[in-house]
């Protein structure tokens, strides 16, 4: 199977003058600085790497005009600089109940997809990067209300009950956050509906929402609304949450839907 460097080589000797390949260019250079800086950060080549990604970008946005991506590569190298050493990574929220960060290159990367999935979860990792669970709630909390209906933004609460589980010492203690804690299983709740609204539009999820959204709803032990997930995804499946959440992750996801359908009937 081909990889990104030889769908470029390939590309740049037969069409060096393509549209979308300094786009590409410029999403491939990002993944590798990103690759490298959560590897060995802060080291001479993640620098180096990170660099270059950063100068496709800003070509890219030279050239493609309202394009997202050179601003959603630019938003994903921000979760390198965790000392927001750079201004663009401080600029001041546009809610002064939100903290600095890149807030200019997120409402760039909305201009051209306001409820863009991509920029959400990009910001999200900023914060996440940071091991600042507060400012991701609170950026949640600011946005998701206005998130049209069924949007998958919605589960964007999803994914950070698994990344506290998953960075917790004490797993056991934090776990109980799906079955005590009722902001969470509110939380769920809500995006199942989003989800059926979505359903109901004739539209789908990604796989790996719908992933995170079924898990959500077994543990906090909605399981017949579990199964309804489950059933809807086949026969499709996604490795994450589920390899977050446990060293088995298939035999955690073999109990979750077995569980889940013993209810469902």
């Amino acid at each position: 199977m081909a990889g990104p460097k030889d769908v470029l080589r390939h590309w740049s000797a037969e069409e060096p003058d393509a549209f979308g390949l300094t786009a590409l260019r410029a999403r491939v250079a990002v993944d590798r600085a990103v690759l490298a800086g959560q590897r060995q950060p802060g080291s001479p080549d993640a620098l180096t790497l990170e660099g270059a990604a950063r100068q496709w970008c800003w070509q890219a946005a030279s050239v493609l005009g309202g394009d997202p991506v050179p601003w959603l590569g630019l938003l994903t190298l921000a979760q390198l600089d965790l000392r927001q050493a750079r201004p663009e990574h401080r600029v001041p929220a546009p809610d002064q109940m939100l903290l600095p960060g890149p807030w200019a290159l997120f409402e760039q990367a909305r201009r051209t997809d306001l409820w863009g999935r991509e920029a959400f979860h990009r910001m999200l990792r900023v914060w996440l990067a940071r091991g600042e669970s507060g400012p991701a709630t609170e950026f949640l909390a600011t946005y998701l209300p206005s998130a049209p209906q069924g949007s998958p933004l919605h589960a964007l609460p999803l994914y950070l009950y698994v990344e506290r589980y998953r960075r917790a010492q004490r797993k056991e203690a934090v776990q109980l956050q799906w079955t005590d804690d009722e902001t969470v299983r509110t939380s769920v709740l809500r995006a199942f509906e989003h989800w059926r609204a979505a359903c109901g539009q004739s539209s789908r999820w990604p796989v790996v929402d719908e992933s995170h959204l079924a898990h959500a709803l077994w543990a906090t032990r909605q399981r017949q609304r579990a199964a309804e997930v489950f059933a809807a995804m086949q026969p499709f499946i996604s490795a994450q949450p589920w390899q977050s959440l446990s060293d088995q992750p298939n035999d955690l996801l073999r109990q979750a839907t077995a569980q889940s359908y013993a209810v469902a009937g």
